[in-house]
């Protein structure tokens, strides 16, 4: 059976007051995915991540134009914003846990979205917990404040955080450039198991990674799309030389 499409960009193009950062930008992202986007430093991918959930909506100079659909509504038209964050989740480069327990660290999210019942967020912060692999590691230190855990742990936090309000999609814009390798090697499996359950979105710099984790791999350069396809087709016979040229090395 085909998957379902989660996104369809149709002729989007992004500004940042008279800088075109975003060119034509045409895509279909399918859900229960992993998909990554690569390419060098400055050549759209982050900005792109960010136009999913709104989230350059909070910059005065940026204006878009073209089509975002999300399960098929235009997120501009048909979404109030918060209620289109609530469906798609976001993942920093850095881990930015809030400076208060690991226990509020998730309660807050909770919260915010109307889970007040005790009992209830106690269930919903266990099992956000178990989802990412910290509830044998921090369940007797709920209290204990979050900026006290590791680099790694801190992340799995953030997406504990991210998933407790159920999203259908998880966007993470290199999520494991901060960390260790054995802490990557986590994230990376936690990603895996998580896109049974989550539409996953991933940018990065590093495209072993890239080949690791994702099913769908999109090539950017210059505020272009330039090729998208599955992720082996990309890595072994690109049909762009300009993606065979940065997957070999040649520039970036």
């Amino acid at each position: 059976m085909s998957k379902k499409i989660c996104f369809s960009i149709k002729d989007l193009n992004l500004f940042y007051g008279d800088f075109h950062a975003l060119k034509n930008i045409n895509i279909d992202i399918l859900k229960s995915e992993v998909s990554a986007f690569i390419g060098p430093s400055g050549c759209g991918k982050s900005t792109f991540l960010r136009s999913l959930n709104r989230m350059n909506d909070l910059l005065t100079d940026c204006s878009i134009k073209g089509k975002i659909l999300f399960n098929g509504e235009n997120i501009y038209k048909k979404y109030n914003v918060n209620v289109l964050r609530k469906k798609i989740g976001m993942v920093f480069q850095k881990p930015n846990p809030f400076p208060m327990s690991i226990y509020d660290n998730i309660a807050f999210a909770l919260k915010t979205h109307g889970i007040k019942d005790k009992e209830r967020l106690d269930s919903c912060i266990e099992e956000s917990l178990r989802d990412v692999g910290l509830w044998k590691e921090c369940k007797d230190k709920l209290k204990q404040n979050a900026l006290k855990l590791s680099g790694g742990q801190q992340q799995r936090l953030c997406i504990a955080r991210s998933i407790s309000i159920k999203p259908e999609v998880i966007l993470m814009d290199e999520p494991t450039s901060a960390l260790d390798p054995i802490a990557t090697l986590k994230i990376e499996e936690l990603i895996t198991k998580l896109k049974k359950d989550y539409t996953i979105i991933v940018v990065t710099h590093n495209m072993q990674q890239a080949c690791r984790i994702s099913d769908r791999t999109a090539f950017f350069l210059l505020g272009e799309m330039i090729e998208f396809a599955s992720t082996q087709s990309i890595f072994t016979k690109a049909k762009d030389k300009r993606t065979q040229d940065y997957i070999n090395g040649k520039f970036g």
